[in-house]
């Protein structure tokens, strides 16, 4: 048989029905449980006094003993051995306020009324949002102030503005401390203006952000903009309106090492935030006609990367990451990495990567001694014709 505990949570199913049904002015109410069991003889023989018990259970969380929750109707049937017994038929929530006491929502729906009325009258726009996310405008608290983004990005869908400089009466941190409900109300609100492609909400609604650096060495001091100016750095929407008169460019994984590569003409060298991030060079136009030069650790990570780097230059050439080099110094313990079919690289690339990754091994950039860099970097180039 039911019990009051279940008839709570038959009814928290409801929830946001109940809700919707005030968004749209309809009655919901009175609901009848549609799950109460059924009573069989063989239940009520087995222990006919737990049976009493839990009928009068019911009866006292009832409306008619408690003035307020669920109305409990009951019947009387026949059974044999045990003759006329009291069953319950149906059991009915009659009013919005008796699903309210019974599931404990006073509150939370006095709040949604509350910010419902507040958002309609501001924006009734949104009554469609409210009706996919109704539960949102309980979650959330401060709608005031969400509000007053919404118009602001309504009147303005592309700021171009650092979300500090938006002249909205909040305070700094209110938008990303609020970005879930905000983003999806933007979304709502202003599809057609929005960066669809862009998961970052500075870049998908149009804001300007702090830009990743490309650090910029220049190892032929004569393509310096200035003679002093030979280590700069540049934002990534400043360096796509860059131009150097370089034939090369040498990435190089760690920083250390970028710092201290040696002269070489008509090179610049770049870091880029070192690893994976070599993927923010990917669309500069003006790379696309210069021979790619890049030095990574000798590691799976590090042809992970040599293989994402080619995607984007396909001419890129790999330096000290050989055997030859490997076998040069002492390598360390590497970073587990799973097999990953890596295109771009050559037949002894691959071998390599394959040994370096099947057996977890690493020889970092840093362990390779600046003599021997220097000389090879030189002697590498030279057999390149690039000096």
């Amino acid at each position: 048989m039911i019990t009051p505990k279940e008839i709570q949570e038959q009814c928290l199913r409801w929830w946001k029905d109940v809700l919707l049904s005030a968004c749209n002015s309809t009655l919901y109410f009175p609901k009848e449980i549609n799950r109460i069991g059924k009573i069989s003889s063989k239940d009520i023989l087995k222990n006919l006094s737990a049976y009493k018990d839990s009928i009068h259970l019911l009866q006292s969380y009832s409306k008619e003993n408690r003035r307020f929750g669920y109305k409990l109707i009951l019947g009387s049937r026949q059974f044999d051995k045990i003759g006329k017994q009291q069953v319950p038929e149906k059991i009915i929530i009659e009013s919005v306020g008796d699903y309210l006491r019974i599931t404990g929502k006073e509150k939370e729906f006095e709040t949604f009324l509350k910010n419902y009325s507040l958002i309609i009258q501001e924006l009734p726009i949104l009554n469609e949002w409210v009706k996919v996310n109704p539960i949102k405008l309980i979650e959330h608290e401060s709608w005031v102030d969400t509000l007053k983004v919404c118009n602001y990005f309504l009147a303005n869908p592309k700021p171009n503005l650092y979300i500090r400089q938006l002249p909205i009466d909040i305070h700094t941190k209110y938008i990303s401390e609020n970005e879930s409900v905000i983003r999806s109300l933007l979304e709502f609100l202003i599809p057609d203006k929005i960066n669809q492609n862009e998961r970052k909400f500075e870049k998908r609604f149009n804001l300007k952000y702090a830009e990743p650096l490309i650090r910029i060495r220049f190892l032929d001091k004569r393509l310096a903009p200035v003679e002093t100016a030979t280590d700069i750095s540049l934002t990534l929407s400043e360096f796509n309106k860059f131009y150097c008169h370089c034939d090369n460019i040498f990435v190089a994984e760690n920083l250390m090492n970028f710092l201290t590569l040696p002269y070489l003409a008509k090179t610049v060298a770049m870091w880029s935030g070192g690893g994976f991030n070599v993927s923010y060079l990917k669309d500069i136009d003006w790379l696309k006609s210069k021979q790619f030069y890049y030095w990574g650790d000798i590691d799976a990570q590090g042809f992970q990367i040599l293989n994402q780097l080619r995607t984007y230059f396909p001419n890129t050439i790999a330096v000290m990451m050989d055997e030859k080099t490997l076998d040069c110094f002492k390598s360390g313990k590497g970073k587990p990495a799973t097999n990953q079919a890596l295109l771009q690289l050559s037949e002894s690339e691959l071998k390599l990567y394959n040994y370096l990754r099947q057996n977890n091994i690493r020889l970092e950039q840093e362990k390779i001694t600046q003599a021997f860099a220097e000389e090879k970097i030189k002697n590498f180039f030279q057999e390149h014709h690039t000096v």
